[in-house]
């Protein structure tokens, strides 16, 4: 009788430990899995690439399974003990870490949830039913499904997948259904490597001088983000749907594209970005004029004549309207006497014909023209005077943490944490330096660009030399290549440092002293699965 209750003591334990370590664990690998777009290869690459973020749970498992072969002892109960404590300790500081988007508890991550239990529950009491050790086996299995966590999320989203694949199809026909309901609506398609959100929050606000105008919020850009927008905002009369198209992958615009089939649409940029999973620039190319081709005939395709990599295709395409901020581009929509100061831009706007339009806005950044004049044209083109547009473009305020300039004292902060790429850390660089001060650039450097990460951040490196007072960098992965690019263009050492974390390198940012106005650049700020 008493070998029975001290089992059952053992057993209360292992099983007691296991569920604050389960449910730490499920939470931290659901939303992991749940930032890489319930992908299951994109989520198998992560957990690659960051496998020392879960090495506790890989021990955890070959000691699970030891702990079943080897059979019982009270000094393996109570090692397999210290390591789901240990584990819980380690996940619950990764689930208490400030997240910069929280883990959403939508209904697909309650299925996957569901899902995940309901097989860990089979995993623990089956064997616990037929094993010859009995009940004494829920104590490795307990310690077996907590390490297992790591590739729980794949497996569940497997089993899921079936289901998952039937509801989105049936929110799919719903949100076509919607879209065939408005045949009188134009669709605008907005995609570029960067810029898209932007373009897309400027031209929904200088199309609404005339039209009912829906925009995908935030950065709604994906099929499901877009089905979404459809089935919960798009009203009857709605006259105008500006989409913004995101993609990772070759044919994601295409398919976009066949979703709400767009009337006219416009390419912002090209550039190498996600070229983890585009591989080359050619496909992200390629991948950005699937908009372009699937434009019906009639449609209008708007092109920023500045990007390089637009240029190379443009020629492929019947009369394209191409609009620049820079260099001679007579016969264009085109931007004239720019001009560039802390308390915004003004400029003149040129149409093909040779009317002429002054604006003046509180956006700042050059690669911030050439958004507004992308959808200066566009709403041009759509039958709006130029100045009718003059008030619209006054009022255009920053998109969150996209060049954003907050004020606090006499110090600024040029808040542009949502860019992650060359040329658009280039052009936040580009407007740091235009200001009178000292100027401190706070980054983690660039991440999904592929082989070419280092390169790309170390010459990000020079070019921060050449334009900063202080470079503070956070993180190590990143901050070499970065560091030493800084030092070849010329950086003082001393003024280049290395933070663990975004809060250490703003905190020392504020105690530099300072005898002007002091700048602050936060260029980009990884997503919490980097």
């Amino acid at each position: 009788m008493a070998d029975i209750i001290i089992m059952l003591i053992r057993i209360l334990i292992s099983v007691s430990l296991g569920v604050w370590a389960y449910i730490y664990t499920l939470k931290y690998n659901l939303h992991m899995f749940q930032l890489n777009g319930y992908k299951n290869a994109e989520h198998m690459v992560w957990l690659k690439r960051y496998r020392k973020r879960q090495w506790v749970l890989y021990a955890g498992l070959i000691l699970g399974i030891l702990w079943i072969v080897l059979r019982v002892s009270l000094a393996a109960d109570i090692v397999m003990w210290l390591w789901t404590v240990l584990i819980t300790v380690v996940f619950r500081a990764l689930c208490g870490m400030s997240a910069k988007k929280k883990l959403v508890y939508t209904a697909r991550v309650k299925r996957l949830m569901a899902c995940i239990i309901i097989l860990d529950a089979l995993i623990v009491l089956v064997p616990s039913v037929v094993s010859p050790l009995g009940p004494q086996a829920a104590k490795g299995l307990m310690l077996t499904v907590v390490s297992l966590k790591f590739l729980s999320c794949v497996m569940a989203n497997i089993i899921n997948s079936p289901m998952e694949k039937g509801i989105n199809a049936h929110f799919i026909n719903d949100a076509k259904r919607r879209l065939a309901a408005c045949p009188d609506m134009t669709v605008i398609g907005v995609t570029g490597s960067y810029g898209k959100t932007s373009v897309k929050y400027y031209l929904g606000e200088l199309l609404a001088v005339k039209y009912n105008v829906l925009i995908t919020p935030e950065s709604y850009n994906t099929p499901m983000g877009v089905v979404r927008t459809v089935r919960e905002h798009m009203r009857p009369g709605t006259e105008v749907f500006v989409c913004e198209m995101g993609a990772r992958h070759v044919g994601d615009i295409r398919e976009l594209c066949d979703l709400v089939h767009p009337d006219h649409g416009i390419i912002t940029s090209i550039g190498p970005q996600h070229l983890d999973t585009f591989h080359t620039i050619d496909n992200i190319i390629s991948t950005k004029y699937e908009l372009a081709d699937a434009l019906p005939e009639g449609g209008m395709l708007f092109l920023n004549g500045d990007n390089e990599y637009i240029k190379q295709r443009a020629s492929a395409y019947k009369d394209p309207v191409m609009y620049h901020a820079a260099g001679d581009a007579a016969g264009t929509y085109h931007a004239e006497n720019i001009s560039l100061d802390a308390g915004g831009t003004s400029f003149d706007v040129v149409t093909p014909d040779g009317e002429r339009e002054s604006y003046q806005m509180s956006l700042i950044g050059g690669h911030n023209v050439i958004n507004v004049v992308g959808a200066i044209t566009v709403a041009h083109k759509m039958g709006i005077p130029l100045k009718d547009l003059r008030i619209p473009v006054r009022r255009l305020r920053p998109v969150p943490h996209r060049l954003e300039l907050i004020r606090r004292g006499s110090m600024y902060i040029i808040d542009d944490a949502y860019n992650s790429n060359p040329a658009g850390s280039r052009a936040a660089l580009e407007t740091l330096a235009m200001f009178d001060g000292m100027k401190i650039l706070i980054t983690p450097g660039m991440v999904e660009l592929g082989e070419r990460e280092t390169e790309y951040n170390r010459e990000f490196g020079r070019l921060a030399a050449g334009m900063c007072d202080h470079i503070l960098l956070v993180g190590r992965r990143r901050a070499e290549p970065i560091r030493e690019g800084a030092l070849e263009g010329g950086a003082d050492g001393n003024r280049v440092r290395v933070f663990d974390r975004l809060e250490d390198a703003f905190g020392y940012a504020q105690t530099i002293r300072a005898d002007a106005d002091k700048y602050i650049l936060l260029e980009n700020d990884l997503p919490d699965n980097y």
